[in-house]
């Protein structure tokens, strides 16, 4: 598969006209203009830090649980809608996260696929400090891909796929995340979002795209919030942040929503030394949870996502091969350790106050 053809199809990458405004441009004008990561990256400026992050106490975040987490995603088998393995994992999820949140919400809702299938679908939020009126939200996807269209071997492409880096992994994050910030809560009500039915867009073998088969449950939440009136601070999107040749750009829709924020968290990252991997290159839009988020409730949210030198997302995206071995637990806690920085930089816990 041609890298052109790999970027269409990746998720799809498309580009932003105007500041909340964003248009998919078609098919074959797209291919002609969005070819090359190198050829879509700029360089951006380095700002330092206005505050020491080093200084910045935080929970502790252990790499061993959080990988821990993945396995035990894994272990439920295939976990798009309809598959014995998502009913399982999601009360799964709900259940572990229960252990550390103040609350859990399970939001069912009813969708349909690219194909005409009707599935069903459970948005998992749960919540720290719910009666707290100003939040953050931090999201991930925690359904895996039925089809695996673009696996090298072409009999495995209406195969489901395991979804260790692209699912699980920032689900893991999230999890661990909440039961370290459950200890050391943040002066802020957080809400921790695994959205379903992301990853059930349309497969490269139906020769035909349609960008709203996408992110489904992000569409559905944004739309039906569990709390009237929803609002955050900002947001934080985890997809595919388990590689171990981690690289995280920033994206476009980010840097149109939420600039103040990408740049806030990348400058953190180089702080602490991980310039390498969350480079300081603007790169193209990626259509993900974060882009209803932004445009439907307004929550300036970012995505990291990873973002390999390739137009693609990374080796094993949407492959037979996106299991267990795909994912290295010290990048899980990178991921988290500049995140969380970032938060308790803005909101310290009360006792650091």
């Amino acid at each position: 598969m041609s890298n052109l053809k790999r970027l269409y199809w990746n998720h799809t990458r498309f580009s932003l006209m105007t500041l909340g405004t964003v248009a998919v441009i078609t098919a074959f004008t797209f291919l002609t203009v969005r070819c090359t990561h190198k050829g879509g990256v700029k360089p951006q400026p380095v700002e330092a830090p206005s505050i020491d992050y080093n200084q910045v106490a935080t929970p502790d975040f252990s790499a061993d649980s959080a990988y821990r987490y993945t396995a035990e995603q894994l272990a439920f088998g295939f976990r798009h809608p309809g598959a014995k393995g998502h009913e399982q994992c999601a009360r799964y999820l709900a259940s572990m996260m229960g252990r550390w949140c103040d609350t859990v919400i399970v939001q069912p809702f009813t969708t349909t696929l690219w194909d005409g299938q009707t599935v069903e679908g459970k948005n998992i939020i749960a919540s720290l400090n719910p009666e707290r009126d100003r939040r953050i939200l931090l999201a991930a996807h925690w359904d895996s891909r039925q089809w695996a269209d673009h696996d090298l071997d072409t009999t495995k492409w209406r195969s489901p796929l395991p979804g260790a880096n692209d699912g699980a992994s920032g689900v893991a994050v999230l999890m661990e995340m909440a039961r370290a910030m459950s200890a050391m809560p943040p002066d802020v009500g957080v809400d921790f979002v695994f959205f379903d039915v992301e990853d059930q867009g349309i497969p490269e073998w139906a020769n035909r795209y349609e960008d709203n088969t996408w992110c489904k449950g992000s569409q559905h939440w944004a739309k039906n919030p569990h709390r009237m009136f929803y609002q955050a601070d900002y947001g934080i999107l985890y997809d595919m942040v388990g590689t171990a040749a981690p690289r995280f750009t920033k994206e476009e829709i980010s840097m149109n929503f939420a600039q103040g924020l990408t740049n806030k968290l990348w400058n953190c990252a180089a702080y602490l030394g991980y310039g390498n991997i969350f480079v300081n290159e603007l790169s193209g839009a990626i259509l993900d949870d974060h882009l209803y988020v932004n445009q439907i409730l307004r929550v300036p949210m970012i995505d990291i996502v990873q973002n390999s030198p390739n137009c693609s997302f990374y080796q094993h995206w949407h492959t037979m091969k996106d299991d267990l071995d795909a994912v290295d637990k010290e990048t899980l806690k990178i991921v988290a350790t500049v995140s969380m920085k970032v938060i308790y930089g803005d909101y310290p816990p009360a006792a650091a106050q």
